[in-house]
């Protein structure tokens, strides 16, 4: 493996992140506020790896997490947010925080 390609797999390395240490995590916006738990994730196969391209954020990612059981028992309201990838800092995962304004999250 030559240095270019060591670097690069150290770069992937260093982005991974167990999911489980952001499920159910709070996330908040610029000023502070609540917007909702992160509850579910949607990937991409990107070469031999999975990347997370959305989060689900609010009880839209719990229904959809859960199945279509409870969207049947609740109906089709479900609220929430879907946040892209890079509308989310996770560098702290225990505290991730919106990098954008909550209305340019697209709405579930």
């Amino acid at each position: 493996m030559n240095a270019a390609s060591t670097s690069s797999t150290n770069q992937v390395r260093d982005r991974e992140l167990p999911v489980d240490r952001l499920l159910g995590r709070l996330v908040l916006a610029r000023n502070n506020q609540r917007v909702g738990r992160v509850e579910d994730f949607r990937l991409e196969k990107q070469g031999r790896d999975w990347v997370i391209i959305e989060y689900v954020l609010g009880a839209a990612g719990l229904f959809e997490r859960l199945g279509i059981g409870l969207k049947l028992l609740f109906g089709k309201q479900r609220g929430g947010y879907i946040a892209r990838w890079d509308q989310l800092d996770i560098t702290d995962p225990e505290h991730p925080r919106l990098t954008c304004g909550v209305q340019e999250l697209r709405r579930q």
